[in-house]
């Protein structure tokens, strides 16, 4: 059955994961008076109605810095994105690796010891054999 305004008590809405732990991000933000299909709106009972008044607020429904808890739209920086450790260390690997390569090889010099043990204690982390660290090895002096 196709979803009409029947289906929404209120005419405007803010969504956002149900699922994720609050406070969380605001994901869109929905005027269902005025849309020509209701269809891929989340169900009302998924969203929180805001009043005409929030609606038409300019620095209300700005497109990031809302965020839902406890039913109440709030105002919410969403946490910075921390990678997967695994990840970091793939990041640092590459760069260690050129490192090497430019200021060892290239010159016909061997790495020293300190930048092949940070680059195996890198792989270990990167391929997940090392379970044991929370943090990157410190990148050797010189």
């Amino acid at each position: 059955m196709a979803k009409t305004t029947a289906d929404y008590p209120a005419r405007y809405y803010a969504s956002y994961d149900t699922t994720a732990t609050q406070p969380t991000i605001v994901t869109g933000w929905y005027d269902t008076g005025d849309m020509s299909t209701l269809e891929n709106v989340p169900d009302a009972a998924d969203m929180i109605a805001i009043t005409g008044a929030q609606w038409n607020d300019s620095t209300f429904r700005l497109p990031n810095g809302k965020g839902v808890n406890k039913g109440k739209i709030v105002d919410y920086t969403a946490p910075a994105y921390v990678p997967p450790l695994t990840d970091q260390a793939s990041t640092a690997l590459v760069t260690a690796r050129t490192y090497v390569q430019n200021n060892f090889i290239l010159l016909g010099e061997v790495p020293t010891q300190d930048w092949i043990d940070y680059q195996k204690a890198l792989i270990a982390i990167s391929n997940g054999s090392d379970k044991a660290s929370t943090v990157l090895p410190n990148e050797p002096k010189t």
